[in-house]
């Protein structure tokens, strides 16, 4: 049941809503929250669209300070991004108390108009609420680059029971070669067509864990759950099989340039609700 509207859209019940005394104030909120993004937001990609709303609402609420009236389809063709998008960014910034919206209606003909987006004071934001812990980007991890075309025919080797002959002072299990539990069997037997080391495989999954971004501290909830973070590792390396075929160049060595196409294809699809609704 959709709730009653009784804010009628007009310069005064924009004038009343304003959140600011004057235009210097409402910049520095929005500098902070700038700063507060890249600490609570820990996918790039989103931090940059976060932040680039916050500034495009910033410089539509300078005729009622800190109140915009732009509609979502206004703000979704000057981003250029959907409009679903757009929906995801505005909720997003509604969760980290920076922003709030109000239903309007119209005076000729009392039907729903688009909604008034405030910017929220940061005193009134920060008042109840504890300091966010601050992270990084989601880091690589730097390791030895090894050429895929070296070991693109290769098999993943196994140590068999009966391979092993007993010779005094060998040491077998420093030449074992199992991976790591934790490292999905699906994704084992993608990345070990290629790459014959268990720790090469395993820095490759550790990558897809660490773009994984926590999305709520509280539950430990992540952006995706493990079986689309399955499915994402599994075709980000499909991808990154391909461009080394084609002779890409990686300047920054292999599990960097991994990084960069999971970031990118899980960008992608934290915005596509029908893989979401997986």
């Amino acid at each position: 049941m959709k709730k009653h509207i009784d804010v009628i859209a007009s310069v005064d019940s924009y004038h009343n809503l304003s959140t600011f005394t004057d235009i210097e104030e409402m910049n520095k909120t929005v500098r902070t929250y700038k700063n507060s993004i890249k600490s609570a937001v820990k996918r790039v990609d989103v931090q940059a669209r976060l932040i680039t709303l916050v500034e495009l609402l910033k410089r539509h609420s300078c005729k009622q300070i800190g109140v915009s009236y732009m509609c979502k389809n206004t703000i979704a063709s000057k981003l250029e991004i959907s409009y679903k998008t757009v929906q995801r960014l505005v909720k997003k910034l509604e969760e980290l108390g920076m922003i709030r919206q109000v239903a309007m209606k119209r005076k000729k003909d009392m039907l729903q108009t688009a909604n008034a987006i405030l910017i929220i004071p940061v005193e009134d934001n920060l008042s109840d609420k504890t300091p966010t812990k601050k992270s990084g980007k989601c880091p690589t991890i730097k390791t030895t680059n090894i050429s895929l075309k070296q070991n693109i025919n290769n098999k993943r080797k196994t140590v068999s029971q009966s391979s092993i002959v007993d010779k005094p002072g060998h040491n077998y299990f420093q030449q074992s070669n199992f991976v790591a539990h934790w490292v999905p069997d699906r994704f084992t037997d993608m990345v070990g067509s290629f790459y014959t080391k268990a720790e090469i495989i395993q820095e490759f999954w550790k990558v897809v864990k660490q773009c994984n971004r926590v999305v709520n501290y509280t539950s430990e909830e992540r952006a995706f759950t493990a079986d689309q973070e399955l499915q994402i590792g599994i075709r980000a390396f499909k991808e990154f099989v391909m461009k080394v075929k084609k002779e890409t160049t990686m300047k920054k060595g292999i599990f960097a340039y991994f990084n960069g196409i999971v970031n990118n294809l899980m960008d992608k699809l934290y915005f596509d609700e029908d893989f979401m609704q997986e």
